[in-house]
């Protein structure tokens, strides 16, 4: 052993025994924080959730949670997600169902953190039980709610850096999708399917208030001003058709298989102005339904139909 290791052992036993009996001569002041991917410290607390480790088996109820975990790189530690949730291409689908959970079958992967979108069956009540950790991550009402959701998942994943890195993009991208849109001197009115039954949703909801960011003006509003529809009334025809929407929206293009083409094809509505000025958009159903990353590539659609309209 060389002359130079020799007083850095011996400083680091010293400094072993004095610690070691200070311990002895004090109270135990509990165990000490641990840290996760990245240098993030547990335990860590999201809510009324506190997790002293960094959870590597975690069950989701919930495509929309299953996609930010993914994006903010916690693809890894997600061992098990329900029958929906199918992006990215490598998420471990399983028969888990989010519409009817059930705690059992939940248990029985074993997680360490269990992330939910709602409370159906009373699946909150059962985990709590079975003393399994979860974070529960309802349907967002705005943007902020989304960028929330992905913060605490970054914090309690120990990926916070990566969220917090996320949501600026996501940030940045909205400014600039809205802020580069033509200045117009009338609203462009627009109608969101939902269904070949004309469901669709107002401005009070989340996918609603994207329209509005971007400066269109909801036809089913009226439909539902005293909000006893919960934002999604079901329009009649006539209605839609009388309204003469400038643009209309699919989010049925893989549930029902509408198009352009099956929209042109609906009695009187050849006459109407979206349709006879071709501005029938397609969205995909899964990106319009969900409050997660990809709800950029969501109002990128909207924002690229809306600047084909001649200001």
């Amino acid at each position: 052993m060389s002359r130079r290791r020799m007083p850095r052992l011996l400083a680091a036993l010293l400094a072993g025994v004095v610690l070691a009996l200070a311990g002895c001569a004090t109270d135990d002041p509990g165990p000490e924080p641990t840290s996760g991917a990245g240098g993030a410290e547990y335990p860590v607390t999201v809510g009324t959730l506190t997790l002293d480790e960094r959870p590597e088996k975690i069950v989701v109820l919930g495509p929309t949670a299953t996609e930010m975990l993914f994006a903010i790189g916690a693809g890894d530690q997600v061992t098990a997600a329900d029958d929906n949730s199918n992006y990215p291409a490598d998420a471990p689908r399983t028969e888990l169902s989010a519409f009817t959970p059930n705690a059992e079958a939940v248990a029985a992967k074993n997680p360490d953190l269990v992330v939910l979108t709602n409370d159906l069956n009373k699946i909150v009540d059962q985990l709590g039980q079975l003393k399994i950790p979860y974070y529960l991550a309802p349907a967002a009402g705005t943007l902020d709610d989304t960028y929330r959701q992905i913060t605490d998942l970054g914090a309690l994943t120990g990926h916070p850096t990566e969220a917090a890195d996320l949501v600026t993009r996501m940030k940045g991208d909205v400014a600039k999708l809205v802020g580069d849109l033509p200045q117009r001197s009338a609203k462009l009115s627009y109608f969101y399917e939902l269904g070949p039954e004309y469901y669709t949703a107002t401005s009070s909801t989340f996918v609603g208030s994207l329209f509005t960011m971007v400066g269109l003006e909801n036809i089913a509003d009226p439909a539902d001003a005293d909000g006893s529809k919960g934002g999604y009334p079901q329009l009649a025809e006539e209605a839609i058709i009388a309204a003469d929407p400038d643009l209309v929206f699919l989010a049925d293009t893989k549930c029902c298989q509408q198009s352009a083409q099956t929209v042109s094809a609906r009695k009187g509505w050849s006459g109407m102005t979206a349709v006879r000025d071709n501005r029938i958009v397609p969205l995909d159903d899964d990106i319009a339904s969900r409050w997660g990353p990809r709800v950029v590539d969501l109002l990128r659609s909207i924002v690229d139909a809306v600047a084909k309209v001649p200001a």
